[in-house]
């Protein structure tokens, strides 16, 4: 048994290593220990179109008596375009049993990227929003894994007191991170007046490769229009389902303006159920606490009371998933 043991990491080992020789900076190491690993795939490497993420785990018995396990991270990729790829993937699997096959997973995904930007299909792209509409947060910025390519600009009215601050990247801060059994919780915050900053914000971080190889990368986001008196405001699940509503959910609680938070998560290879959600928000809410966009949940949520009704705070806090406290630890 521990001779096939030390079999086993040795062919792990070595194809590790050959799939980090082959794929360079595309190739990102997750937790060398647990043996997760993600990697960045494009149709085109100078001038990508269509990109997607593959997050994999080597669980012990791969590549004897298991496969990989894996997660497709792109935000264009759902439905029966997202079941098709997982079926190529396993059927790759079933076809090379006992084989090293990453590569070859690689490269089916490269080979459906590259059909699909051949296609009349022109690419992600963003989707209008309205003023106080929570615009369904399936739909994703461009940029989402692909912060080198041009992003076309939102089609938003923005108040002429706002223009002049277009340009401007806001200061990004980043929260203390948050784990759960092998699962990372990080919050990143930025003051936000306009769509572009949004955008802008988003690309900086994915220069970032550790936030770019997150398995996740929720974001929600709160635009007070003064000439308009109302918001702007949208959210990104990026493939965890639910989990950008119930963020812009907690800012809207918190009574947060001009704010931008993402939260990225490094899935661990252990289910954590609802406590996702719950370490999300608790990421989300210590920061904008942290940095003074709220003075405490509880009177945050006094001055919604005045909009909203609401049975009592620690229901709210339920239905979040979040644990609704004042004590914050910096």
């Amino acid at each position: 048994m521990a001779e096939g043991d030390a079999g086993t990491d040795q062919r792990q080992n070595e194809e590790i290593e050959a799939m980090a020789a082959i794929y360079g900076e595309e190739w990102c190491v997750i937790d060398d220990c647990a043996k997760i690993f993600c990697i960045r795939i494009s149709d085109d490497i100078d001038d990508p179109k269509w990109t997607l993420c593959l997050q994999v785990m080597l669980p012990n018995e791969y590549p004897g008596t298991a496969p990989p396990i894996y997660q497709l991270n792109a935000p264009w990729l759902k439905g029966q375009e997202r079941a098709d790829l997982s079926n190529s993937l396993e059927e790759i699997y079933v076809q090379n049993i006992g084989e090293s096959i990453l590569y070859l997973w690689v490269e089916k995904i490269r080979d459906v990227l590259i059909q699909k930007s051949q296609m009349t299909d022109p690419g992600p792209d963003v989707k209008k929003k309205t003023e106080e509409e929570d615009v369904e947060c399936e739909d994703d910025l461009i940029i989402a894994c692909q912060p080198e390519a041009p992003v076309k600009a939102l089609d938003f009215e923005i108040s002429k007191n706002q223009t002049i601050e277009m340009e401007e990247l806001p200061p990004i801060d980043h929260g203390i991170p948050i784990t759960d059994r092998r699962s990372t919780f990080q919050a990143h915050l930025a003051p936000v007046v306009c769509p572009k900053q949004v955008k802008m914000v988003l690309a900086k971080l994915y220069e970032n490769k550790k936030i770019a190889s997150a398995t996740h990368n929720i974001y929600a986001y709160r635009i007070y229009c003064e000439d308009k008196q109302t918001f702007l405001q949208d959210c990104e699940d990026d493939g965890e389902t639910a989990a950008g509503g119930r963020l812009l959910h907690l800012m809207e609680i918190l009574n947060v303006r001009n704010v931008m938070v993402v939260v990225s998560r490094w899935y661990g290879g252990i289910l954590l159920g609802p406590d996702r959600f719950k370490h999300i928000n608790n990421c989300a809410r210590n920061i904008l606490v942290e940095r003074n966009y709220t003075s405490s949940p509880e009177e945050s949520s006094k001055a919604l009371g005045k909009n909203k009704k609401c049975s009592s705070l620690s229901n709210l806090g339920e239905n979040l998933g979040v644990s609704i406290r004042s004590d914050v630890k910096r």
